[in-house]
């Protein structure tokens, strides 16, 4: 069976990852979660205390930029591949609210963009392989043969975050977080350097009213159609 590129972009909090990682365990495809690549690079800033509340050293950031390395690795062969921040585990911190306030700033740098998708591209070479994030079917893999664009209310994205959040143990309102995802929305789609933009390409699915089963179901045919040329 021939392997195809699937490109999933979307909006915050949509639920591409989920589906991305339930086709790329379905098809034995390889899942790549760039969101997480960009909140290590943000975690980084934070810890390095370059990016805080009150700052932002953009140039202090691109000058340890070579330094920062960033890597998807697996405990054992079962389990699935986690963040590494220079040789340390931070897939637990890299999810947080903490995290998420900062990292639409860090992502709209043309320099940090350029290094993280040069290391997308090189992961796709050889297909087979499931992205999700937000220039994926733009600019990482505008030709990939399927592309996917998903969207749903902020408010129905918000309840989603908050709930998620707070079976993790954060303390967190929902009113911060639909603030954090309208932010995340604005900053995403406005930026100068590869905005959230649908592929004209692209199919939309919005998912306000989807369960993620019915999701995941109408994603896999739209993707077994294209492997079998079909579409």
């Amino acid at each position: 069976m021939k392997k195809i590129t699937i490109a999933i972009d979307g909006y915050s909090s949509t639920g591409k990852s989920t589906v991305a990682k339930q086709l790329a365990e379905y098809l034995d495809y390889i899942y790549v979660d760039t969101g997480a690549m960009y909140r290590a690079i943000s975690l980084y800033a934070l810890q390095s205390e370059i990016l805080s509340t009150n700052k932002f050293d953009k140039k202090a950031l691109l000058d340890t930029l070579p330094n920062i390395d960033i890597a998807f690795i697996k405990k054992d062969i079962k389990s699935k591949p986690e963040m590494f921040l220079n040789g340390t585990n931070v897939e637990t911190e890299i999810r947080t609210m903490y995290v998420s306030d900062f990292v639409s700033s860090v992502a709209a740098i043309p320099e940090v963009r350029r290094k993280l998708v040069a290391i997308q591209q090189q992961m796709g070479l050889e297909k087979g392989i499931v992205m999700d994030g937000r220039d994926i079917g733009t600019v990482v893999f505008p030709k990939a043969e399927l592309k996917i664009f998903m969207n749903a209310k902020a408010e129905v994205r918000a309840n989603r975050r908050y709930k998620e959040l707070l079976e993790k143990g954060e303390d967190v309102t929902y009113a911060a977080i639909l603030k954090n995802v309208q932010d995340r929305d604005l900053m995403d789609t406005t930026r100068e350097d590869s905005p959230l933009v649908k592929a004209q390409d692209a199919i939309e699915i919005d998912n306000s009213e989807i369960n993620q089963e019915d999701q995941f179901h109408i994603i896999l045919q739209l993707t077994k159609d294209r492997i079998a040329g079909r579409v």
